[in-house]
């Protein structure tokens, strides 16, 4: 079994930061791409931002600018540093992996319970 497990989130005032992390475990042979994704309440998850194993990164035009997804592959980590938070970045974050397992089992897909993160204006 593969888990992701997001930290970092919490309540923030608008203008504020905040910094996100995932981690993938489980069995794993190796990881391909990292994303991190949102659900606003009465809202569908979108994608905010991704990043490969060779690091080609991209963001949804909403956050471009403020927000910065990072990995330590080593780790099979990934990070979002968030700055100037707005209120209408409040929502779940959810981490997500696709990778090829131990088993040699085909291209996988996996997902964390999700992070809290909400600004207050």
């Amino acid at each position: 079994q593969v888990q992701l497990m997001e930290s970092g989130g919490g309540l923030v005032q608008a203008g504020e930061s905040l910094r996100l992390s995932c981690v993938a475990t489980g069995a794993i042979f190796s990881v391909n791409t990292m994303g991190w994704h949102r659900q606003a309440p009465g809202q569908e998850r979108e994608l905010v931002a991704t990043i490969n194993s060779v690091h080609t990164i991209n963001y949804a035009d909403t956050v471009k600018g403020r927000f910065t997804i990072s990995r330590d592959n080593a780790r099979n980590t990934i990070y979002l540093q968030m700055n100037s938070l707005k209120p209408e970045d409040t929502g779940v974050y959810y981490c997500n992996a696709d990778y090829w397992p131990l088993d040699n089992g085909p291209l996988s897909d996996a997902w964390g319970q999700g992070t809290r993160v909400t600004v207050a204006s």
